[in-house]
């Protein structure tokens, strides 16, 4: 960069409308609350242009509204920063929360692809069939159910891919025995419609 003459002649700085954020900032920095920074840093040529701006006596009042409007967007930086550790935080939570909801529900849940295959199980599904958790993964859910009730389920699937909003069929566990319980199911899809949520309960019927 090439140092400029005296006559020279500084172009006008382009500075920010007033914001909420930036009123924050502003606010922050004069009453000395700004938040710690995260060490946003300056480019070198940024660096060489206020150097040169501040030893010439005509550039020093707009390098320091230069300095200013640099401190200003640092604050920003650092108050979004806040704000989205803030948001991560909550979701962090909430997505705890639904999870736990989820994982420990008394109903046996199961989330299933279009093909049939589970994609996801809870505890209460894998006790109601016998299977470890981690076992109900990729697993067709049709083979928890007896050759019998497998037709049932079919056909429920078959409705839903079709545009079905709820549908609801009996089946029995397989390896239950003759003896076993009923099953109600009950399935809808899923928001994404790539999915299928299922509940299954046992029925004395």
């Amino acid at each position: 960069m090439s140092k400029p003459t005296p006559e020279t002649h500084w172009p006008p700085i382009p500075f920010c409308e007033p914001s909420g954020l930036r009123t924050d900032a502003e606010a922050r920095i004069k009453g000395g609350t700004a938040p710690p920074t995260q060490g946003w840093p300056l480019s070198v040529d940024t660096l060489r242009l206020l150097q040169e701006m501040i030893s010439k006596h005509e550039g020093a009042e707009d390098a320091l509204k230069v300095l200013h409007e640099l401190q200003v967007h640092q604050v920003e930086l650092d108050l979004q920063h806040e704000q989205m550790e803030a948001v991560c935080h909550e979701l962090a939570e909430d997505l705890a929360h639904f999870k736990e909801r989820y994982d420990c529900a008394p109903a046996a849940y199961f989330v299933v692809g279009a093909e049939g295959r589970i994609i996801e199980g809870n505890r209460a599904g894998a006790y109601l069939f016998g299977v470890a958790v981690d076992e109900l993964g990729g697993r067709p859910i049709d083979s928890l159910l007896t050759p019998e009730s497998r037709s049932e389920l079919s056909l429920l699937l078959e409705r839903l891919r079709n545009g079905s909003a709820t549908e609801t069929c009996q089946g029995r566990r397989n390896g239950g025995g003759a003896s076993a319980r009923r099953l109600q199911i009950v399935a809808c899809p899923s928001p994404t419609g790539r999915s299928m949520l299922m509940v299954v309960v046992e029925t004395t019927g």
